[in-house]
């Protein structure tokens, strides 16, 4: 089972960083069509769904490698006892709001899967929306395996880390 998240993490990572490559390419290939009175509008809108899809990707893969922002002013200064309950509550909401976004997000796409991506003629909508879902659904896999992680008493697994 480890070997299959390993895997899975690895291609998360490498289809997160084509995304973003291949939004810098879009754009600057845009930007270049435009310069040369040829427009191509569909490079901003593929952009902007690739756009969708990394952000969700980058956001799994920072909170796997503990990169998010943090406060922890106020926390650290708290007894270990109380760190640990402040932060069972905190992945609880975060587990709660996931489970919300996986459900809605399904729900989306299947009522979006009728509209055409901007107007291009046979590109559901749902290309796009599906982002929300299977990031959320990525993003609450992390999280579980980070209270299963606490559970172990692997507090130092979740906190923040140095990603070279």
């Amino acid at each position: 089972m480890r070997r299959a998240y390993d895997f899975l993490c690895r291609g998360e990572a490498v289809v997160a960083g084509t995304f973003l490559v291949a939004m810098v390419l879009l754009i600057l290939l845009g930007g270049l069509a435009r310069l040369a009175h040829m427009p191509l509008n569909w490079t901003t809108d593929l952009a902007t769904c690739l756009f969708a899809w990394a952000c969700f990707l980058a956001a799994d893969i920072a909170w796997r490698n503990n990169s998010l922002m943090a406060m922890e002013v106020l926390t650290e200064r708290l007894p270990e006892r109380f760190q640990l309950a402040l932060r069972f509550v905190n992945y609880a909401l975060i587990v709660a709001f996931l489970a919300y976004l996986v459900g809605m997000g399904v729900y989306l796409s299947w009522v979006s899967r009728i509209r055409s991506f901007q107007g291009i003629p046979g590109v559901s909508y749902s290309w796009v929306t599906m982002s929300l879902p299977v990031g959320a659904a990525l993003l609450l896999l992390t999280t579980v395996r980070k209270i299963l992680a606490e559970l172990r008493g692997e507090h130092e697994a979740n906190r923040a880390v140095d990603v070279v």
